[in-house]
């Protein structure tokens, strides 16, 4: 069982990995990149249910077959290997390209004050992102690293950590507010930042800092 002792030691020694991953999500921000904006958003499309790095890849194959340009669903679907629900993912990101390449998402995510406010207009404009994914996309965007992004390796440690009695079954919106507000007060019990903690709880599952 993980320990807040044991918790402080991984993160003091994968700190500076941490670090250096938040500050390639944040030189994307500043680099005005529309382009790798979007690919994080497709990314963040194919998450739900599916690896990391099988998404990522998915990411990049489609990225080098230049399949992200156009509106060919079924060029999109023929790279999802390995991605689960393929088809609907596939919908999800023809829409959002459609939606988003002309206006720009960054410049959009960009006008609002605060995480949260960018969150809620992410999960309402982005169909197939609920909280857990548009939190992610904005941590990798560089936007912000102060939300939750609380998927089943986070939230088996928030148990294991007392901070959640159990892994809910599913997360409406007023149960991942609630969750994210105690692993803020447990962030700033630990003295361990939002951002960090988020990483070094996947790390614990998944044994790697990576997106």
């Amino acid at each position: 069982m993980t320990t807040l002792r044991e918790l402080k030691g991984t993160h003091e020694r994968i700190s500076p990995e941490i670090e250096g991953r938040l500050n390639q999500f944040k030189e994307l921000w500043k680099r005005k990149d529309d382009e790798a904006v979007l690919e994080e958003l497709v990314f963040c499309l194919l998450t739900p249910q599916s690896k990391a790095r099988t998404c990522w890849a998915a990411v990049e194959r489609m990225v080098e077959k230049n399949v992200l340009s156009g509106k060919n669903k079924a060029a999109i679907e023929k790279e999802l290997r390995g991605v689960r629900f393929h088809r609907n993912k596939a919908r999800y990101i023809v829409e959002a390209l459609g939606k988003f390449r002309e206006t720009g998402i960054r410049k959009m995510v960009g006008e609002f004050k605060t995480a949260e406010e960018a969150r809620e207009w992410v999960v309402k404009n982005v169909k197939g992102l609920g909280y857990k994914e548009a939190s992610h996309f904005l941590r990798n965007i560089g936007f912000s690293d102060e939300l939750a992004i609380l998927d089943r390796h986070v939230l088996k440690n928030l148990k294991a950590l007392g901070v959640i009695e159990e892994v809910p079954k599913s997360l409406t919106r007023k149960k991942y507010l609630e969750i994210e507000g105690k692993m803020r007060e447990f962030s700033e019990k630990a003295k361990i930042k939002m951002g960090h903690l988020d990483l070094v709880l996947w790390y614990n599952e998944a044994g790697e800092v990576f997106k």
